[in-house]
């Protein structure tokens, strides 16, 4: 971004970035909303504001910018949050739902291209729900990176903002949804404010985390936000966690499962794990899943985790197509 090739609208933009949501609702205030329309196209396309360019907008907009300079991070999140102060919800969701169609695929591409470590250096002093919000716009494995380089206190309240997201965007939706006029694209509008955030992401990024941190991180939501907690809880399945379902379902699962990968994908589970898959088989399967797993030798961890994972992906399609369900409880001896 070269300050000098900025058109007026575009430092218009980069301005009210700069200076942050509450002060720049105040601007905004000022408008009216076909102005607002290519200024907030503009603020969508502009996920970052390098250093340089605030410089020469505080030049220029000298006696203006107030305490909001800080504020760098610009995108989707910023401008619905600067119009909906301006505006009010129905308005700014209004707005955003004719802009965002021409520019969704590039609003946060500069941001997508940064490696894990630049954007955790460029995101760690945001307050959490900014950060929520860039995390759902990226890659799940960058995702998990960024969330293992963030404080502990810090990293339990950006999972729970991140879960939460997509329930808070449904219900803006329905409410705005219930007064669009016909000239609004009202499937357009959803598909645009319905982020890549809330549970299913979130349990997306906390299974490309480490095991332990993401057995600690999940806790914690849990603590802080039971509801949420549970129901991440449900989507972030781990072979240890066969020991949940019901007799039935394993046997759904087993329907489903190359039977060549079992041997291997017990060799070092827990014996819970084991005897409840083998009670789930007839007495003659069990028997020869048994001698199979007794008769293997030493199996290197990333071919047995590798093996898990291909039983993980069964469980998560059935219970996805609501053929079983996860958080069955399992039976008494399955557990432990």
């Amino acid at each position: 971004m070269e300050y000098g090739k900025l058109t007026k609208v575009q430092k218009i933009a980069a301005f009210l970035i700069t200076i942050g949501p509450e002060a720049a609702a105040d601007v905004m205030k000022s408008f009216e909303s076909v102005q607002l329309e290519p200024i907030c196209r503009e603020m969508m396309g502009m996920p970052l504001i390098p250093t340089a360019v605030q410089r020469e907008l505080m030049n220029e907009f000298s006696g203006v910018i107030e305490e909001g300079a800080r504020s760098t991070l610009g995108g989707l999140g910023f401008t619905h949050a600067a119009l909906e102060l301006a505006k009010g919800d129905y308005t700014a969701s209004s707005i955003l739902s004719r802009c965002e169609p021409a520019t969704r695929t590039e609003a946060n591409d500069e941001i997508r291209q940064m490696d894990g470590q630049q954007v955790f250096n460029l995101i760690k002093s945001e307050q959490p729900q900014t950060i929520a919000f860039v995390l759902s716009c990226m890659d799940t494995p960058k995702a998990a990176e960024i969330v293992g380089m963030l404080v502990p206190e810090l990293r339990e309240e950006v999972v729970e903002r991140l879960g939460a997201m997509e329930a808070t965007s449904r219900d803006s939706i329905h409410k705005v949804a219930k007064n669009l006029n016909q000239h609004i694209d009202r499937r357009a509008m959803q598909q645009g404010l319905n982020r890549s955030g809330g549970v299913k992401a979130c349990a997306e990024i906390l299974n490309a985390m480490d095991k332990e941190m993401r057995k600690v991180l999940l806790t914690k939501v849990e603590e802080r936000n039971a509801p949420l907690g549970a129901a991440i809880r449900k989507m972030v399945f781990s072979f240890e966690d066969i020991g949940r379902l019901s007799t039935a379902d394993l046997q759904r699962v087993l329907r489903e499962v190359d039977a060549s990968i079992l041997p291997l994908a017990l060799k070092s589970a827990k014996p819970s794990i084991t005897t409840a898959l083998l009670a789930a088989m007839s007495k003659r399967a069990g028997q020869g899943l048994a001698e199979e797993i007794e008769m293997l030798g030493q199996q290197k961890p990333k071919e047995v985790e590798a093996a898990q994972s291909k039983i993980i992906e069964v469980v998560r399609k059935l219970e996805e197509a609501e053929e079983i369900t996860i958080d069955g409880g399992g039976d008494e001896n399955a557990q432990g």
